[in-house]
C-alpha cells in the first residue's frame, strides 16, 4: 500500500466558502475551513429593494486561499503532500463579464466598484423583464424553441438574460465586457491559468441549465436569435464557446503560483467546476429514481435518468435536463424553489426590527440584541411544532422571492391567508413552513407529471442538519421518508469525488461514489395523519395560488 492520497472539494456558496479535504479512498473528512466573503458581508454591491445581488471577485479569491489554507493548516505536510486533485462546484447561474484576458472587470481599476462589473449571483433578479422578451421570442420566431431543455421557460436567474440586462443599462461595461463567464468556470480557470476565454473549459452543467446550451443546434443559440433578442448580443456568441465538459474531466493543471499560495504540490488535476446542487447531488449518493434535495436558503432539487428512459420526453417547468450535467452518460434535471429558508429568516428579521429600532434607545447592547435575534428562529420553531395543524388557519405562499418550479416566474410574491385576531407569531411560521414544503411537493409532483418515478427522497444542505421540524413537515407532506446524508457537507464533498475521478484515482465518478459517499444519519418518516391532513391543505394552497397568481404578478 502506498501513501494515502487526499483530495480538496471547495464549496462556493452565497455568503461564504469552504473547503473540505477528503481522504480520496475512504470520503474520510480530514478538515475543513470556512472563509466568509468581506465585502458581501459588509453588504456592498447589492441592493435587496431592487433584487440586485452581486459578489466582488476579490471575494471569491481571498476566500479560495484562505479557506485551503486554513483547513491545510490543521493537518500535517504529510497529507498536504498527498494531496493529488481539486473540485469546484459554486452558486450558478452567477456570471460576470471579463476582458479579453479573461479578468473579470471588476479586477480593473475602472470597474472595481462598479456592480454591473460584478459576478450577478444567482438570486438577482434584476433581469426579469429580459427573461420574459427571451420566452416570448422563443416560442414566436419561427425557429427553435431553445429553452425546450430548460423546462420551456427561461428565468431571470440565468446566464443570456443577466448579460443582456448588464449590456442595456452598463454601456462603460458593454464596451469592456469581451466575454462572459460563470464562476463554476472561472475558478478551475484561475487555478490552472486557463483564463483565456477561448481555451477555457466551460462547464456542462451550467453551459446546459442555464445558457440554453444543446448538441442539438450546436451549442449555443444561434446568432440569428440573439440578434433578434437584442442587437447588442451581436458577435458575442463566438466569443463565448462551443464545445462543454463534465465535471470527471481536468480543467487542467494547478499552476506554480497557486501551488505556492495554497501550499499544495505544482501539477494536481483541477477537475472542471459545476454547480453546487449538482455536485451535492453527487456527494449526497444520487441514483436513478432518486430525488436529491439540497435545502439551504434556497433549494435545488436534482434527478437523473438513463437516456433511454428519457427519451424525447421534455420535462416542461423545470430548471433543465442535461446530458451529463450531474453524472456523465445521464441525463441531469433540475428544479427548485427560489426561497426556503430564506422565508424564515425573512420573517425572523420582521419580528426583529424593534430590537434594530428601539434596542439602543431602551439599552440593549449589540451582544444582547444579537442573542436575542440568533434566538427567534429556534423559539419560533419550538412553538410552532407544538401546534395542532388542524388548529391553525393560516397559508402561505412561499413565493417571497418569486418562483423557480414548477414554471419559473420572478414576478410572483409571496402571501398570507386566512389571518384572524387570534393568529400569532407562532402560527405564521408555522404557515410558512408548511408553504416551503407545499413548493416541494409541487416539484415533486412536476416530476411524476411527466412519468417520472421518485422512490427515494435524499435530503442535505443546511437545514436537514438543523431543523427537525422543518424536515418533519417536509416528510408529512411529501408523504414520503426523507433520508438525510450524514455529511454536513455533502456538497464540497461531492465536489471531492469529483476531483478524485480528475486525478484519476477512480475510473469514473460511479466507483468514487462507491467508495467515498457516507451514508444517512436520519430517516423522517411521514406521520399518516398529517399528511393526509396535508394533502388536503395542499390543495387550498394550489388553489389559492391560482386566484392570486395574477394579482401577485402585477403588484
Amino acid at each position: 500500500m502506498g501513501a494515502e492520497k487526499f483530495v480538496i472539494g471547495v464549496d462556493f456558496g452565497s455568503d461564504s466558502v469552504r473547503a473540505l479535504v477528503v481522504n480520496a479512498r475512504t470520503g474520510g473528512e480530514s478538515a475543513s475551513a470556512v472563509a466568509f466573503y468581506k465585502r458581501w458581508a459588509q453588504g456592498l454591491y447589492s441592493d435587496a429593494a431592487i433584487n440586485q445581488f452581486r459578489h466582488h471577485p476579490l471575494d471569491y479569491l481571498e476566500g479560495l486561499e484562505e479557506c485551503i489554507t486554513n483547513a491545510l493548516a490543521q493537518l500535517p505536510w504529510e497529507v498536504r503532500k498527498n494531496v493529488v486533485g481539486i473540485g469546484v462546484d459554486t452558486t450558478g447561474s452567477t456570471p460576470g463579464p471579463v476582458d479579453a484576458n479573461g479578468t473579470p472587470l471588476a479586477l480593473l481599476d475602472d470597474f472595481a466598484d462598479n456592480p454591473n462589473a460584478m459576478f450577478i449571483l444567482w438570486k438577482d433578479h434584476t433581469a426579469v423583464r429580459e427573461a420574459t422578451e427571451i420566452n416570448k421570442l422563443a416560442k414566436g420566431w419561427g425557429g427553435v424553441d431553445y429553452t425546450k431543455y430548460e423546462g420551456g421557460v427561461y428565468s431571470s436567474e440565468w446566464f443570456w438574460a443577466k448579460i443582456l440586462h448588464i449590456l442595456r443599462v452598463d454601456e462603460k461595461v458593454r464596451e469592456a465586457a469581451y466575454s462572459w463567464v460563470e464562476i463554476c468556470d472561472w475558478i478551475p480557470a484561475v487555478l490552472t491559468g486557463t483564463q483565456n476565454p477561448s481555451v477555457m473549459k466551460r462547464s456542462r452543467c451550467a453551459a446546459g441549465h442555464k445558457a440554453m446550451w444543446h448538441r442539438e443546434w450546436g451549442g449555443l443559440p444561434q446568432e440569428e436569435f440573439l440578434v433578434r433578442l437584442d442587437p447588442l448580443l451581436a458577435g458575442l456568441r463566438e466569443r463565448l464557446y462551443e464545445k462543454t465538459y463534465t465535471s470527471d474531466q481536468k480543467a487542467g493543471r494547478l499552476t506554480d503560483e497557486w501551488a505556492s499560495r495554497l501550499n499544495l504540490p505544482a501539477g494536481i488535476a483541477v477537475a472542471v467546476g459545476a454547480f453546487d446542487a449538482h455536485m451535492g447531488a453527487v456527494g449526497g449518493g444520487i441514483s436513478e429514481n432518486t430525488m436529491v434535495k439540497i435545502m439551504g436558503t434556497s433549494t435545488c432539487d436534482v434527478m437523473i435518468a438513463p437516456q433511454e428512459v428519457i427519451g424525447d420526453n421534455l420535462v416542461a417547468g423545470i430548471c433543465g435536463q442535461v446530458d451529463g450535467s450531474v453524472i456523465p452518460g445521464m441525463v441531469g434535471l433540475e428544479a427548485g424553489q427560489s426561497a426556503f429558508g430564506d422565508v424564515y429568516a425573512w420573517f425572523r428579521d420582521l419580528l426583529a426590527w424593534p430590537l434594530d429600532i428601539l434596542g439602543p434607545d431602551v439599552g440593549l447592547t449589540d451582544e444582547v440584541r444579537s442573542q436575542v435575534r440568533n434566538s427567534i428562529l429556534k423559539k419560533l420553531t419550538e412553538k410552532a411544532a407544538q401546534i395542532d395543524p388542524r388548529e391553525t388557519t393560516v397559508i402561505a405562499l412561499d413565493w417571497l422571492n418569486g418562483r423557480r418550479t414548477p414554471f419559473a416566474d420572478q414576478e410572483l410574491k409571496g402571501a398570507l391567508v386566512g389571518l384572524t385576531l387570534g393568529t400569532d407569531a407562532p402560527r405564521i411560521f408555522r404557515a410558512l413552513v408548511e408553504a416551503t414544503a407545499f413548493g416541494s411537493r409541487a416539484i415533486v409532483d412536476r416530476f411524476r407529471e411527466e412519468g417520472l418515478e421518485i422512490k427515494q427522497i435524499i435530503a442535505q444542505g443546511g437545514i436537514p442538519g438543523k431543523n427537525e421540524f422543518v424536515m418533519q413537515v417536509t416528510a408529512d407532506v411529501l408523504n414520503m421518508p426523507i433520508h438525510v446524508v450524514q455529511s454536513e457537507q455533502a456538497v464540497a464533498l461531492g465536489a471531492a469525488m469529483f476531483a478524485a475521478t480528475a486525478a484519476g484515482v477512480f475510473s469514473d465518478i460511479h466507483r468514487a461514489q462507491e467508495q467515498m459517499s457516507s451514508g444517512y444519519a436520519r430517516v423522517y418518516e411521514p406521520s399518516p395523519p398529517s399528511a393526509d391532513h396535508y394533502r388536503l391543505l395542499y390543495e387550498k394552497y394550489l388553489n389559492i395560488g391560482e386566484m392570486l397568481a395574477d394579482t401577485l404578478r402585477g403588484l
